[in-house]
């Protein structure tokens, strides 16, 4: 991969898509063909001991291609999209001096954008105005909240509901501390600095053979042991309450443990969830127009462009 003084900003290539949609084959099968290594973009892959209901590369799948931002934090850790930022851009900068090709790949869009899209710059917080309004909340309710927070940014009360309350405290909170609306702080300084030149593909598929690859993969978890990863995770103290297990998959098989759900009911229910879980996928990659889409075969059409992208004579984004 080359550099020049002039385009100094990592290239990755972004392989986004639903569930079950065949991202990991593809991404090792690229990685392979250019030396590349893959970092991950899943919201449940980074959790240890989750290997069968989060469809995490098998080792055999992470020794045909490296594999960064898997099985870095235990279950009852805490983890959010800012930690996620800082350790997939550290990764990003360390393989991009060493000339290595990057590949993000996974299906939490909230992972991949704000990564690829820069950190926002928000407003200097002050603890003592949010606490202002934490107490005014508490003592009078989320009514009084809005209503004050019509007073004094209604452009931005007519976008957050009124039982939102951390939204409303947080356009209180800008107000207070720029006197503009935090619709207005957002326009003018949300992701002014894309840190990376990106080539996005998102992998689609029918809606109904991807439906039914959903379905037959649940059929393949729970054959594969999935409840015994769920039982036993249970005993390492990771109980069904955690945010990791309250996940597809994880919290149908502890209803069931629980009595919750009789067995046929917690399978369908887990097929289900997950099948709307790709609904939303979709929608939410629909929403930037950048990606490429492209069906799994349809893949080594696109080689050329990426071949390009890499040596610098395309700049996509």
């Amino acid at each position: 991969m080359k550099h020049s003084e002039n385009n100094l900003k990592p290239r990755v290539i972004i392989i986004a898509g639903p569930t079950c949609v065949g991202k990991t084959s593809i991404a090792i099968q690229l990685a392979q063909r250019y030396g590349g290594e893959i970092i991950g973009a899943d919201a449940m892959q980074i959790y240890r001991y989750m290997n069968i209901g989060t469809a995490k590369p098998s080792l055999e799948e992470q020794t045909q291609a490296k594999h960064h931002m898997i099985d870095i934090i235990d279950p009852d850790e805490t983890f959010d999209v800012a930690k996620y930022t800082r350790m997939a851009s550290a990764m990003i900068e360390q393989l991009y001096r060493q000339s290595i090709p990057i590949f993000l790949v996974g299906g939490s869009g909230l992972y991949i954008k704000t990564l690829t899209q820069g950190l926002f710059q928000q407003a200097t917080g002050d603890p003592l105005i949010r606490q202002k309004f934490k107490k005014m909340a508490a003592e009078h309710g989320n009514a009084y909240l809005y209503n004050l927070l019509k007073k004094n940014d209604p452009d931005a009360a007519t976008s957050i509901h009124p039982n939102d309350t951390v939204r409303m405290i947080r356009a209180l909170e800008v107000f207070e501390i720029t006197g503009i609306s935090i619709k207005r702080y957002h326009q003018e300084h949300q992701f002014a600095d894309q840190p990376y030149h990106l080539y996005k593909i998102m992998l689609t598929e029918q809606r109904e053979i991807l439906y039914k690859r959903i379905n037959q993969r649940v059929d393949t978890m729970i054959q594969n042991g999935f409840l015994k990863e769920v039982e036993s995770l249970i005993e390492k103290g990771f109980h069904c309450q955690l945010n990791a297990m309250q996940s597809i998959g994880y919290k149908h098989l502890c209803a069931y443990l629980d009595g919750r759900y009789c067995w046929e009911e917690a399978i369908q229910l887990m097929k289900r969830d997950t099948r709307r879980y790709a609904k939303r996928q979709f929608t939410w990659f629909r929403s930037d127009k950048k990606y490429i889409w492209k069906h799994a075969g349809e893949i080594p059409s696109i080689i050329p462009q990426v071949d390009n992208f890499l040596n610098e004579q395309v700049l996509p984004g």
